[in-house]
């Protein structure tokens, strides 16, 4: 990945330095090759002022005026920086015959006139431009100005270069834009190899950590470094490998309890099995009393089971809350448990306001109210009364069972909810996970499960208390 960031990073600041550069050169060709022509255009008015007093037949002494004409011509030809390389300077009179010329191998009355640069400018007209020309075998530049004696042609003065010139100056400034292009693109690169590094060290970082994490270290955690987005992932991955880190040791924590738990009701079940099996012949009655503990034994290895399935099935999941009806859930709930609390002379009674809501996960509050009630009945007395209380705290519903057994002790109050235990003087035949059930059905609805001694007299108050629902 670090690669195709560089190339990708060096092919955009390639494309924008060609897009960029190619138009600048063609520019520059253009700007050099106008300031040129300007600066010849300059240089031959100069000349053909200095030639008019030759070709006008004005001057006192003709020899000694061409000397002074040459010698003004010459120099300007030798002026290294100030002109073009290979320039030529010719005179030509009013009739386009040559009178003086920087080229020794020009003869003086060789016929000019039919240059089209000449002809124009003994017309009066100056010129500039490029041509090819066939006595050169090349691209010429060109500057051809009148001589004027007044208002008349008396001649004219053509300047002449190799258009290669321009070409060669262009060529200086190209290579001075191609130099800077170069040094961009280094700098480029090096930002993108700062760049890319910045973005894939992170990333390889991170991979290190999902291959550890995928080998099975669990202890792995991401570096949050980089930028926002990176720092974003990697707390998202450390919050990933908590979550499956929990779970799976709440799944071994889970095996371990399920597999101690089971042991104990399977291996009852099998002793009253076999004790029954063996005294069925001989002994009837007592078969048929260890089938019947047999039996207990079977339905406490399902309200066992089922409790760990309900468990096993919600953890690590978030279920959607929906609006529970609480008055109505108690009156139901009463109704279900009444028959069997007055087989055993206990009165179940009930207290709550109308229309009290609250929020819970489905069949959440029944299953606890159910809990609380069957662990009431449990340590219930004949002449006991169990209330089933709702009321509305400040910020939260309330769901209270409250009995007049003889309560729990504070040690035992704090192990209550945890999985599998039961205190040393619980009655026989329970499976130890009710109350764990209550804790985590609770939690699931977003409220909290409780147990309190009663201040006032002997008892237990398990509550559950639940999100008030919003209107």
């Amino acid at each position: 990945m670090k690669w195709r960031l560089l190339a990708a990073f060096a092919g955009l600041i390639t494309l924008v330095l060609v897009a960029q550069d190619v138009p600048l050169a063609n520019y520059l060709r253009t700007i050099e090759k106008e300031r040129l022509l300007a600066n010849l255009e300059t240089q031959a008015f100069l000349l053909a002022g200095v030639s008019e007093d030759l070709l006008s037949g004005e001057a006192a002494d003709p020899v000694t005026e061409a000397t002074n004409v040459q010698s003004s011509i010459d120099q300007y030809a030798e002026v290294g920086s100030a002109n073009p390389s290979g320039a030529r300077v010719v005179v030509v009179d009013r009739e386009g015959f040559l009178v003086l010329s920087t080229d020794p191998e020009d003869v003086p009355g060789e016929d000019f006139s039919n240059r089209p640069e000449i002809q124009l400018a003994l017309a009066g007209k100056p010129q500039q431009g490029d041509r090819f020309s066939n006595t050169l075998g090349e691209s010429l530049v060109y500057v051809a100005v009148p001589v004027l004696s007044g208002q008349k042609p008396v001649g004219a003065v053509r300047i002449t270069f190799p258009a290669s010139v321009i070409d060669e100056r262009a060529g200086e400034k190209v290579r001075g834009l191609l130099l800077v292009g170069a040094i961009s693109l280094a700098l480029a690169a090096l930002a993108a190899i700062l760049m890319a590094n910045s973005i894939t060290s992170p990333l390889r970082r991170l991979q290190r950590s999902t291959e550890k994490l995928a080998e099975g270290d669990f202890a792995e955690r991401a570096t949050p470094d980089g930028a926002p987005e990176l720092r974003s992932l990697a707390t998202s991955f450390n919050s990933m490998t908590e979550r499956i880190a929990g779970l799976l040791d709440q799944q071994k924590a889970f095996a371990g309890d399920a597999s101690h738990q089971l042991r104990t009701p399977l291996t009852a079940l099998r002793l009253q099995l076999e004790r029954a099996a063996e005294v069925v012949d001989s002994d009837p009655d007592g078969a048929r009393e260890r089938i019947e503990a047999a039996s207990e034994e079977t339905e406490r290895l399902q309200r066992l089971v089922e409790g760990l399935l309900m468990i096993a099935r919600s953890e690590g999941s978030s279920p959607e809350t929906i609006e529970v009806d609480v008055t109505a859930m108690v009156h139901e709930r009463a109704a279900v448990w009444e028959p069997f609390a007055a087989e055993r002379g206990i009165t179940l009674l009930t207290s709550t306001p109308d229309g009290l809501i609250a929020r819970a996960v489905p069949n959440a509050v029944e299953q606890i109210v159910d809990n609380y009630v069957d662990n009431a009945l449990g340590v219930a007395r004949e002449g006991d009364t169990i209330y089933i209380v709702a009321m509305q705290h400040h910020d939260s519903v309330g769901v209270h069972v409250i009995d007049e057994g003889p309560g729990m002790k504070p040690e035992h109050l704090e192990h209550a909810f945890d999985r599998f235990w039961r205190a040393p003087d619980a009655p026989h035949g329970g499976s130890g996970i009710g109350l764990a059930v209550v804790q985590h059905l609770a939690q699931l609805s977003g409220g909290r499960a409780e147990l309190r001694n009663r201040a006032d007299r002997h008892g237990l108050d398990a509550c559950v208390l639940l999100p008030t629902s919003k209107h």
